[in-house]
């Protein structure tokens, strides 16, 4: 059996996006790998990653399965409509990661559990019902995202109380890589750009106040952040200038794997450079599977 088309339909370079909001969420809850800082089973560590893979993997399985025939006249390309991959074996694809993703996380905390049972509900409504609305779209998405950063807090439940409030910033960032996705296609959608990008300018500044309150380290989150606020701008600022759907696409795409710097300057701001440079080293590996695989 040739496996490349079931890897295409799993998005590989997205799915370690993933795996970087989970890393995120270890930080944020006050895990530190290269210090003794709380102590957790290495098998919990473990299973919150293949938990992530399997969430998300299943929720963009679903995502093409529900579009298979939108993708005909659209997407032609994609594995479903161009006959590589019969609906039937995504649907059992699709229903395995998840029960993976979902049996995974409850080995870690019921709280963990319950957590990956509310992506699966938030991407299966989205996939089906939400896509193509421009408010609960981005919303679903967006939420989905937040979720994923909270199942990696979950590994230690006293930094999930403190620091929820970080999941926040996906729920915004996603809802605006979600907006300027909704052009992609036909192209002419400056307007969603333009708030895509008010939505960005807002995470900046929630992040600085964090700073200042001293929630976060000013000075390691600067650099990471940084390199996020560049690799994304750049390409959305290109995609107003100029708004094909070629420059949409490349926006989206940039959008989805800038999320590693993005976790990254999380990680730094509450983990130490250290942390920051471990979760950023997914961006290299992501940006390579993005030449092979499609994101969008």
């Amino acid at each position: 059996m040739n496996i490349k088309p079931y890897l295409v339909l799993i998005r590989p370079a997205n799915i370690v996006t993933a795996i970087a909001d989970i890393l995120a969420g270890f930080a944020i809850a006050g895990l530190i790998f290269y210090q003794d800082s709380i102590s957790v089973n290495t098998a919990s560590i473990v299973a919150l990653i293949i938990s992530t893979i399997g969430l998300y993997g299943g929720g963009i399985v679903f995502n093409d399965y529900f579009d298979a025939d939108l993708d005909k006249i659209e997407r032609p390309e994609r594995p479903i409509p161009s006959g590589r991959v019969s609906k039937n074996s995504a649907l059992v694809l699709g229903i395995s990661l998840i029960v993976i993703g979902i049996a995974s996380s409850a080995t870690v905390s019921q709280v963990s559990g319950l957590i990956a049972i509310g992506i699966v509900f938030g991407a299966l409504f989205y996939d089906k019902y939400a896509k193509h609305s421009s408010f609960f779209g981005p919303l679903f998405m967006g939420l989905c995202r937040s979720l994923n950063l909270l199942l990696g807090m979950s590994i230690y439940f006293p930094g999930l109380a403190e620091n929820w409030y970080m999941a926040i910033l996906p729920l915004v960032f996603i809802g605006a890589i979600t907006l300027t996705s909704q052009g992609e296609v036909k192209g002419n959608n400056k307007k969603s750009l333009l708030f895509a990008f008010t939505l960005d300018a807002c995470i900046l500044i929630f992040l600085t106040f964090l700073a200042f309150y001293e929630k976060v380290e000013i000075y390691t989150l600067i650099p990471f952040l940084l390199l996020w606020a560049i690799m994304n701008g750049k390409a959305l600022v290109k995609a107003i200038r100029n708004n094909t759907s070629a420059n949409i696409m490349n926006a989206v795409k940039t959008g989805v794997i800038s999320l590693i710097p993005l976790n990254a300057s999380y990680a730094a701001g509450f983990g130490g450079w250290i942390m920051g440079l471990i979760v950023l080293a997914l961006l290299p590996v992501s940006l390579l599977l993005s030449k092979k695989f499609a994101v969008t």
